[in-house]
Parts: structure tokens; C-alpha cells; sequence
């Protein structure tokens, strides 16, 4: 299996409820990078790179979180970004 990366914008209630660094703890996990980052207009975006099962299991915890609520995922395939070795809160 080869590496994909992501490129998420996240709707709902997803600022003020620890959304960004419940994303970095379980990427780290599962082994994952990028970044994750709030917008101004309410919305987070992430980009997470590595086995696409990896990132669905991201996606899955973040979606059962109690204090996060995801209305809806805006997400497109993007390039990978060579030599990326961690995930990190922006």
C-alpha cells in the first residue's frame, strides 16, 4: 500500500473543543503526518498524509469524539509532501 495525503476542511462544531490537538494525539498514533490548523470563518482544515486505512481510522476518532461535532467534510486528494516526519498543530 502507498502513501496518500489529504486535504480536509472540517464544519460544524469543531473550534473551542479541543478538535486540533485530539487530531495531532491520534495522528501521532497511527503514524500519520501534517498539520491541522482553525480558519476564521469556524471551519478547521487538516492535512494528513500516510496509508489511507491509517487516515480513515483519524477520521473515524475524530467523529466520535463527545465535544466535536462534524456536520460535514469538504476533502480532495492532494500530492504528497516529501520529507514530512511529524503532524503538527498550527
Amino acid at each position: 500500500m502507498s502513501d496518500i495525503r489529504k486535504h480536509i476542511v472540517f464544519h460544524g462544531r469543531v473550534q473551542g473543543v479541543g478538535f486540533r490537538y485530539t487530531a495531532k494525539y491520534l495522528a501521532q498514533s497511527l503514524d500519520l503526518t501534517g498539520w491541522v490548523r482553525n480558519e476564521c470563518n469556524g471551519t478547521v482544515t487538516l492535512e494528513v498524509q500516510g496509508r489511507e486505512a491509517r487516515i480513515n481510522k483519524l477520521l473515524v476518532g475524530l467523529n466520535h469524539d463527545r465535544f466535536i461535532t462534524i456536520e460535514w467534510m469538504d476533502a480532495k486528494e492532494i500530492p504528497l509532501v516529501d520529507g514530512e516526519k511529524n503532524f503538527s498543530v498550527r
